[in-house]
């Protein structure tokens, strides 16, 4: 089933899909896409989805707002990396993580020894635009979004360029990342 158009037919996406002995793992900004081109990508390889952040809610039995607020960034962090961990042991899947998972050493290392990670990127005024639609983020708490996401963008940057793969996510349809995805993850392998 083909949902973006590809330079790869059903045929080269099937055989693509049995070539992938690791997960997938997509990091970036928040608001870049991770989640929604995550799911279409699984349907397309016919493999699982996790996103990190509903498997830490789900362990927490919190938010991940929650979490924040009663615990801090680095109790979310520590548990956040072993929620990637037991992720990325399970085995060949589409992993969308948080957009700061990907920052941690820890996790970094983790996901680029045993999993193939892609940066999704996008300009600044999309991931605004993008993340003010919801009201759950809790790095966007207490200041301009629009600042806020340009100064984490900035410092991350240099981490998420340790992906071996980096596709651009524009607005509008996820079909275009997707598809750069698919074609990126054939020469990749």
């Amino acid at each position: 089933m083909t949902i973006a158009p590809s330079s790869l037919s059903d045929t080269q996406i099937k055989s693509l899909a049995a070539r992938i002995d690791r997960p997938i793992v997509l990091v970036g900004m928040m608001g870049v896409g991770k989640t929604s081109v995550g799911r279409k990508l699984a349907q397309l390889l016919d493999l699982p989805f996790a996103d990190a952040d509903e498997a830490i809610e789900e362990a927490a039995q919190m938010s991940v707002s929650e979490v924040f607020e009663r615990f801090g960034e680095d109790y979310f962090r520590d548990g956040e990396r072993r929620v990637i961990a037991r992720l990325v042991a399970e085995g060949p899947q589409v992993i969308a993580t948080g957009g700061g998972a990907f920052v941690q050493e820890e996790t970094r290392t983790l996901v680029l020894e045993r999993g193939i990670a892609v940066w999704l990127d996008s300009d600044v005024q999309t991931l605004v635009e993008r993340v003010r639609r919801k009201d759950t983020r809790p790095l966007l708490r207490g200041g301009d979004p629009a600042e806020i996401i340009a100064r984490l963008k900035r410092e991350r940057e240099p981490f998420y360029a340790q992906a071996p793969i980096k596709v651009m996510s524009e607005s509008g349809p996820h079909g275009e990342p997707l598809r750069r995805i698919l074609e990126a993850l054939d020469q990749w392998l």
